[in-house]
């Protein structure tokens, strides 16, 4: 199942990264977080799809566009909440039917994998919710469920009563909705709140009190985690090089030690190149075969050709060479 559109939302102003950048533009292994989400949500194969931007307008816009040609932005006005970002955005995108992806723009860690995965359960319902459960849920919205364990609304926390704080399933802000019911709900959605916000969160008890089908869908904490300051950053980016890391070495790369090495999402490895402590490898450098890098060396938009050894270098848009008379 592929969505008909996909809504991201990326108009918050993210304070608590205390930056004068807006937070979806922070970087993160080679893309911002933004991109990252963008990438992921690409490749599931859209009609359409919206950002929807406010803090920062045109610079966030700008490398939406730059990420994303395609997208259409989506601005929101001066009436807060998630639930009014969604109504602007679907104002963007027109007359739209079938399934709607909504996901925030600060998960870097989602891949399109679990977007698939969350369309696959989504089939046969009208909302399906992204669910996690972590061991503090301070500040999350929790999952309610009735007696049969279907979800039946989200309570933000500031909303929840002592006894719902106890719940320690969360919302991780990432649905699947069938579009008329998203635009149906989102009607009758208020500010009557703790917060005085529009929440996107009230479609779900809609739809469950409309007696339609609500599902769900649970992920690993990490998988789903949003960056919120920049203690959160480090951590993921230190969860994305890991994989990055790891994608190569069973791919055949030699890393000597990958806590000491670091690289971006459009660097290539071929099997038996190896990589030594220190290094930072970061564009598109490509590392051939049996090529050796490090240790301390930074390479931007590097070739490093097959048998080529380079250390304690600082380089850029280079090609390094094995010596003429080095075996292959």
């Amino acid at each position: 199942m592929n969505p008909a559109s996909v809504i991201v939302l990326a108009a918050g102003a993210g304070t608590r990264m205390k930056s004068k950048t807006p937070k979806v533009l922070h970087e993160m292994c080679g893309r911002t977080l933004l991109g990252h989400v963008l990438t992921a949500a690409r490749a599931t194969n859209p009609a359409r799809l919206a950002v929807v931007v406010r803090h920062e307008r045109d610079l966030v816009a700008a490398h939406a566009l730059e990420v994303d040609p395609e997208a259409i932005i989506a601005d929101q006005d001066d009436v807060p909440g998630t639930g009014r970002a969604v109504w602007c955005a679907l104002e963007a995108l027109g007359e739209i039917e079938g399934p709607v992806l909504v996901t925030a723009a600060d998960t870097p860690l989602l891949t399109e994998q679990i977007y698939a995965d969350l369309f696959a359960a989504h089939e046969g319902n009208a909302v399906t919710i992204l669910t996690a459960r972590v061991d503090d849920a301070t500040g999350y919205g929790r999952i309610c469920r009735d007696e049969n364990g279907t979800p039946c609304a989200i309570v933000e926390h500031k909303d929840a009563t002592e006894a719902q704080r106890e719940i320690s399933e969360i919302n991780t802000s990432i649905y699947v909705f069938d579009a008329e019911v998203l635009r149906a709900g989102l009607a009758g959605v208020d500010t009557d709140n703790a917060q005085g916000e529009m929440y996107l969160t009230d479609v779900i008890e809609y739809a469950y009190t409309s007696g339609l089908p609500v599902g769900s869908l649970e992920a690993s904490a990490l998988l789903v985690e949003g960056v919120n300051d920049k203690v959160q950053l480090a951590r993921l980016r230190g969860e994305m090089n890991r994989r990055l890391l790891e994608d190569a070495m069973r791919a055949g790369a030699t890393i000597v030690d990958p806590h000491a090495t670091w690289v971006e999402v459009g660097v290539t490895f071929a099997p038996d190149c190896r990589i030594l402590p220190g290094s930072y490898l970061a564009g598109t450098t490509s590392i051939a075969a049996g090529a050796t890098v490090g240790p301390f060396v930074r390479l931007t938009d590097c070739e490093v050709a097959e048998g080529a050894e380079i250390a304690f270098a600082d380089l850029a848009h280079e090609t390094i060479t094995a010596p003429e008379n080095t075996p292959r």
